[in-house]
């Protein structure tokens, strides 16, 4: 809750995410959590898009994770749309965690890359 009053804390996120530091670039992502219980996704999509390319398997998979909740709890339709722009890129354990719950016709055609 304390993120969601205080947009100088908001953009607090987004120095972290653009850190050197694994651990700040973690809480970046995760941070976002209070943002999808709320019912928002901009800066969740935001820091995704920051983090898409990170060499750290701990980014991909809170990366992933923060997407799959973000479907599940505001907006399936919001995560497939930055699933499509970016699925083929993502690294590949960001894109399974991100379409864990997904029906397995769906998630197959995301792994195979014919969405």
């Amino acid at each position: 809750m304390y993120l969601l009053d205080r947009p100088e804390q908001r953009k607090k996120l987004y120095t972290f995410a653009k850190s050197k530091d694994l651990w700040k670039k973690r809480i970046a992502i995760l941070a976002t959590f209070t943002f999808i219980r709320n019912g928002e996704s901009k800066d969740v999509l935001a820091i995704s898009k920051i983090l898409l390319h990170d060499d750290h398997d701990l980014i991909h998979k809170a990366v992933g994770w923060m997407l799959r909740e973000l479907g599940k709890r505001v907006s399936q339709e919001k995560e497939e749309q930055f699933l499509k722009r970016h699925y083929k890129t993502m690294p590949r354990t960001m894109l399974r965690y991100a379409i864990e719950k997904f029906d397995e016709k769906k998630r197959q055609a995301y792994l195979k890359g014919k969405i």
